[in-house]
């Protein structure tokens, strides 16, 4: 035999290898599903173990992309993982639903209890209440009214008023004119400031033209006896 035909010949079987490696499905592990919760504490760890293994599908998916970009066939290699993963997850929603439908329905019966026992006391509560006798009814005395003022004592109430009013209105007077007063005196002590500020500045202005004048006297000196 040529050597070239047992290279194509190895080559061949190498290939028919690789394929069939990369063909054929790893078998899918099944696990049994839980038995079904009987208690709400189950049901809870259901669901929390529920999370976690979602956690580790998705986990498992992603490492087995990384595994199929580097194997021959590619795309068959990715829709075994997708299948793989789609099933998984379909198994844990089973688990979810079921423990969910389980809680949902413990705690509504259980709320349904509460609610059976709580009319039941009712219930008794008033049949009880109707068997007891009837006290009788407590008689109330009546206040006594109160006395209307006499004529007199309204007068003088009357007359306290009307002096007090006059007496508020004197001492709004006073105050009136007191405010008055020390408005006029704020007026006047702001006038006299002004006065004085005003004389300070024709005496500040009447020195100054004084100097200037001087001085320009004694520059028109300085140039008389320069020429």
């Amino acid at each position: 035999m040529k050597p070239d035909l047992l290279l194509r010949g190895a080559a061949l079987a190498v290939l028919t290898a690789i394929l069939a490696a990369c063909a054929s499905p790893e078998p899918v592990a099944h696990e049994a599903p839980p038995a079904p919760a009987t208690s709400v504490a189950q049901a809870d760890q259901q669901l929390a173990a529920v999370a976690r293994e979602r956690a580790a599908i998705e986990a498992r998916f992603a490492e087995r992309e990384r595994v199929c970009y580097n194997k021959f066939f590619t795309n068959n290699c990715l829709d075994e993982a997708k299948d793989r993963r789609r099933t998984a997850l379909a198994a844990q929603r089973a688990i979810e639903i079921q423990a969910a439908h389980f809680k949902r329905q413990t705690l509504a019966e259980e709320r349904d209890r509460k609610l059976a026992e709580a009319e039941k006391r009712y219930q008794e509560d008033e049949a009880r209440l109707a068997a007891q006798p009837q006290k009788p009814a407590t008689e109330v005395t009546p206040a006594p009214a109160s006395r209307k003022p006499t004529a007199p004592a309204h007068t003088a109430e009357r007359n306290a008023r009307v002096q007090q009013a006059q007496k508020q209105e004197a001492a709004n007077a006073d105050q009136r004119a007191a405010n008055v007063r020390a408005f006029e005196r704020r007026k006047a002590e702001s006038e006299q400031r002004q006065r004085r500020v005003a004389e300070r500045k024709a005496e500040k202005a009447a020195k100054d033209a004084e100097r200037a004048a001087k001085a320009a006297e004694e520059a028109k000196a300085k140039a008389a006896q320069s020429k």
